[in-house]
């Protein structure tokens, strides 16, 4: 089963804003309860997308730099990135399905 990529400040341009392919990039934290419930179902998103959509984390006590860039005060924060640029935005613990919908929406376009 593939597991979500981990991005960093470091690698935040290359992995996520020069994809050819939609991003989802969770805001995460180790000390965050609502993150642990979503972290399983990202991975899952990974594996039933592969090919399809990147699928990432980043910790955010780690790569401050990113997190400010794009103003994550609260976590979970989901953002979906499509040609660099910020598409959707989700935050907090959400549904799979809702997750779906949203990354979804954005294959098509």
């Amino acid at each position: 089963m593939s597991k979500a990529l981990k991005f960093t400040d470091d690698s935040f341009e290359e992995d996520v804003l020069n994809s050819d392919k939609p991003v989802l990039v969770d805001f995460w934290a180790e000390w965050c309860g609502p993150c642990r419930m979503v972290g399983p179902v990202v991975d899952e998103l990974a594996g039933e997308y592969e090919g399809k959509a990147k699928i990432g984390k980043v910790n955010v006590d780690e790569n401050s730099e990113i997190s400010t860039k794009y103003g994550i005060r609260s976590i979970p924060s989901l953002l979906i990135f499509k040609n660099g640029e910020v598409v959707d935005q989700i935050v907090g613990a959400v549904p799979k399905n809702q997750l779906k919908k949203q990354l979804d929406a954005q294959l098509t376009n």
